[in-house]
């Protein structure tokens, strides 16, 4: 198969594009992939299938869906929740009109009116306020031949939206453990949480949380990494709480190798989120890989993470009491982050395996090119192998195989 490959790649700081430079060179063992150049607006010429990485950034996907628009094709859908993307490729480009229409689209006159709401600054832009009340992804799925997505829960987002059309899910694909040295950074335990420093990502749940943790660990330190929002005054929080240098490591933003060798000196990982846009996170997989426990917050995909890897902790009044409780476990119980790490590790050699997450893809651009004619060679081969084995039409062997085969989403189900 020949892929026409629409994507954000390095140096761009974009997750996708780190995926895709993790993910192009195993799947290239299988499908022949032309990466297409920013801001090219069609698909290439001679080939099989057109690919399009699509996630909530307007400056990172914006030109893949203006593509998109013209050449119809597979989305891999890295978030369920795109009205920020909406947002910026209408407001951002000047066109208030064009939001208007989106959110009338798919929300009716109610959704109309509430656009004007946030056109005339009367209402806090919704893609903050509310984005999981109203997702706008029912452009990118009207243009979607078929849909590659990472998680059930995106899968099952997008069943409810009405997606009649080919649906598989594969996993995020684990990066090869890099065995980098540890940083030199002081903390029993060390508690890292790494991502935009925000409300978001729960840092204030989180802050006062670990404030509580070092009333019964004194030596425990929390290593922030990440950029800080705009609007988010972190040190106001911080000495409200009384967290200081002493407890509190401070990076900004860094390169890869440093964000793998913080990661590999942390003894826990969090990885908190709240609103989720359906994202799979980067920096879980990277968790999993280095063998870390993780304490993640009990939404989207970070549900379907296994509990022997993960403590997962409510969203709600007592959030802050459970990530209490998660932490002081792993801070007391050496031999539970030991247990945490190796299903961590496992999981990301399995069900994580780069060279299996590629072979996934690459089945599922052949279905998606192939259609209705990949359909009834499936069909005709499971025909012709019920038959070798005995199995005549009407019996109810023959019928429990037809109603598999309904039932089931094959690669994705």
């Amino acid at each position: 198969m020949k892929i026409a490959y629409f994507s954000p790649m390095p140096p761009e700081a974009s997750g996708v594009a780190d995926y895709s430079a993790l993910l192009l060179p195993a799947l290239r063992r299988h499908v022949e992939v032309t990466v297409v150049k920013r801001g090219t607006k069609r698909a290439p010429r001679g080939v099989d299938l057109s690919v399009y990485q699509v996630g909530n950034n307007p400056d990172v996907h914006g030109w893949i869906v203006d593509a998109l628009r013209r050449s119809p094709g597979l989305v891999v859908l890295h978030d369920f929740v795109l009205h920020h993307l909406v947002a910026g490729m209408t407001i951002g480009r000047r066109d208030g009109h064009g939001y208007l229409d989106a959110m009338e689209a798919e929300h009716g006159v109610v959704g109309r009116l509430l656009a004007h709401g946030v056109l005339d600054r009367r209402l806090p832009p919704l893609w903050e306020a509310r984005p999981e009340d109203f997702p706008l992804a029912g452009e990118v799925l009207s243009l979607a031949t078929g849909l590659v997505v990472h998680s059930r829960y995106v899968e099952g987002r997008v069943r409810a939206a009405g997606f009649d059309r080919p649906v598989v899910r594969v996993p995020h694909p684990a990066w090869p453990d890099p065995r980098v040295a540890a940083a030199v950074v002081d903390g029993e335990p060390l508690v890292g949480a790494f991502g935009n420093v925000n409300q978001s990502k729960r840092v204030p749940q989180l802050l006062e949380a670990f404030a509580r943790l070092r009333g019964a660990h004194p030596g425990a330190r929390l290593l922030l990494v990440g950029a800080t929002s705009p609007g988010f005054d972190l040190e106001r929080r911080l000495q409200r709480l009384g967290l200081d240098a002493d407890g509190i490591v401070r990076e900004d933003y860094v390169d890869e190798e440093r964000l793998w060798s913080l990661m590999a000196a942390c003894d826990v990982l969090v990885n908190l989120r709240s609103p989720t846009m359906g994202e799979t996170s980067g920096t879980a997989i990277r968790g999993l890989v280095l063998g870390k426990p993780l304490v993640v917050s009990d939404v989207g995909w970070f549900t379907e993470l296994p509990r022997d890897a993960a403590l997962a902790v409510p969203v709600g009044e007592r959030e802050v009491d459970d990530l209490v409780a998660a932490l002081r476990l792993l801070a007391e119980r050496p031999d539970v982050r030991r247990a945490m790490g190796e299903a961590a590790r496992m999981l990301a050699r399995t069900e994580h395996d780069l060279d299996r997450v590629a072979q996934l893809q690459a089945a599922a651009f052949e279905w998606v090119a192939g259609g209705a004619s990949v359909d009834a060679e499936v069909l005709r081969e499971v025909s012709d192998a019920a038959a070798s084995v005995g199995v005549a039409p009407g019996t109810p062997e023959a019928t429990e195989i037809a109603q598999r085969l309904s039932e089931l989403d094959r690669l994705g189900g």
